[in-house]
């Protein structure tokens, strides 16, 4: 169903401060920056290896990542898995009983399509289902 971890999201209130921390102390390489106006973040992409880190700010607080923060803070917001078709992976999903959030892909961060699975449904994780553009 899932060809490997695509990346992990981290909910930042300062997007300079954490790409500073993440470049200069982590070690890691920048390599994409998108604001997302449809999911409400502006957002970067850091290399980890063959994965990534994705660094979310909220556009406002009444977007999802901003009430995330005020309710949780800073850190890690999701975990998202790659595979090479959205829409049969979210078929099977639902098929297995598992809740969605999304029952239809979104564009996101690079074109690639996504979708949200119920934190409820995959032990209070947030999960997202990504198939990168090609």
């Amino acid at each position: 169903m899932f060809a490997r971890v695509d990346h992990i999201g981290v909910a930042v209130e300062d997007l300079d401060a954490a790409i500073a921390l993440y470049e200069q102390t982590l070690g890691m390489e920048l390599v994409h920056r998108e604001t997302v106006t449809e999911q409400g973040v502006e957002a970067v992409l850091l290399d980890v290896g063959e994965n990534h880190v994705e660094l979310l700010a909220p556009l406002g607080p009444d977007t999802p990542v901003g009430k995330y923060l005020a309710k949780k803070g800073p850190g890690i917001h999701h975990v998202a898995y790659q595979t090479t078709d959205i829409e049969q992976t979210l078929s099977a999903l639902k098929a297995a009983g598992i809740r969605l959030i999304d029952e239809t892909p979104r564009i996101g961060i690079r074109g690639s399509k996504v979708a949200f699975v119920h934190p409820g449904a995959v032990g209070s994780v947030l999960t997202e289902v990504v198939e990168p553009a090609h």
